[in-house]
């Protein structure tokens, strides 16, 4: 990726942080920031990152791919004739945001965006900016409260209409006990026929050991843990819904424009699917 520690620790000083927030602790949203070659981050996010590097150094390209993922199923789906998009992890915005590609493609489409961390959802409201014949939204909310979610999606998305739920890199915070798939079907369960559920989901299976000890280093400094899943796990996401060709594939290879996108580093399962 090219990061200079040195310079991106200068990156996050010296701004004024909202009440209430720690930034002594890593947090997946600021952590996900730096390896994207953001500046929203702090000390603790930059040594947490930099330790998941040094396991698996190509990580920072990897999340780039699904990045570049995002974009290409968002373009997918506004020529599928989606307008609606529910954003759920949003993550600190960076280049391609949801809205911008899908109002790049159909200016009137409809984003909300959902995340837990009230440091993304300032950046969010600040940043992400919707066209005249579009809309955005903002959601402080947690993937493990669906209700609260719809509730809130409601204001802005009209539920008797096709929605796309973009869930990506954020189901691996979600602990087996807590059952994700339950907490994915109550969202897919309030959505019409003709919705569509995206996901990416981080694994071991392209790059065994090094992904998992990549990710251990990372669950040690930060307070959210990630879970890797293989790729029936990722797929069981997907039951009861039609998956759109290639199927459950790693982010680099669904769709690429090219050989080179398809040839790049990918440490994450991904798919498209359709509600029938």
């Amino acid at each position: 990726m090219g990061t200079d520690p040195a310079a991106a620790g200068r990156a996050g000083e010296g701004k004024a942080v909202p009440p209430g927030i720690d930034t002594s602790t890593a947090h997946p949203a600021r952590v996900y920031d730096y390896w994207l070659g953001g500046k929203d981050n702090f000390a603790a996010d930059r040594e947490a990152a930099e330790l998941a590097l040094q396991a698996y150094p190509e990580l920072a390209k990897a999340v780039q791919s699904n990045r570049a993922f995002l974009a290409r199923a968002v373009r997918y789906l506004t020529g599928a004739g989606i307008r609606q998009f529910l954003d759920v992890g949003t993550g600190i915005p960076a280049a391609s945001n949801t809205h911008q590609v899908a109002q790049r493609e159909a200016p009137d489409s409809r984003i909300v965006y959902v995340d837990n961390d009230p440091v993304v959802l300032l950046h969010a409201q600040a940043l992400l900016k919707s066209t005249p014949q579009g809309t955005c939204d903002y959601i402080q909310a947690d993937l493990r409260d669906p209700g609260k979610i719809l509730a809130g999606a409601a204001r802005t998305l009209d539920f008797g209409q096709p929605v796309a739920l973009m869930l990506l890199a954020i189901l691996q915070f979600i602990r087996e006990e807590e059952d994700p798939y339950a907490l994915v079907s109550k969202l897919l369960a309030a959505l019409p026929s003709g919705s569509y559920l995206v996901v990416s989901h981080p694994t071991d299976d392209f790059n065994p050991n090094r992904q998992g000890e990549s990710i251990q280093r990372y669950n040690e400094r930060v307070a959210d843990q990630a879970t890797l899943r293989g790729q029936d796990g990722t797929r069981r996401f997907f039951d009861g819904l039609d998956i759109i060709e290639p199927g459950v594939v790693a982010v680099s290879q669904w769709r690429p424009g090219s050989d080179l996108v398809a040839a790049a580093p990918s440490s994450m399962w991904c798919g498209v699917a359709r509600k029938p």
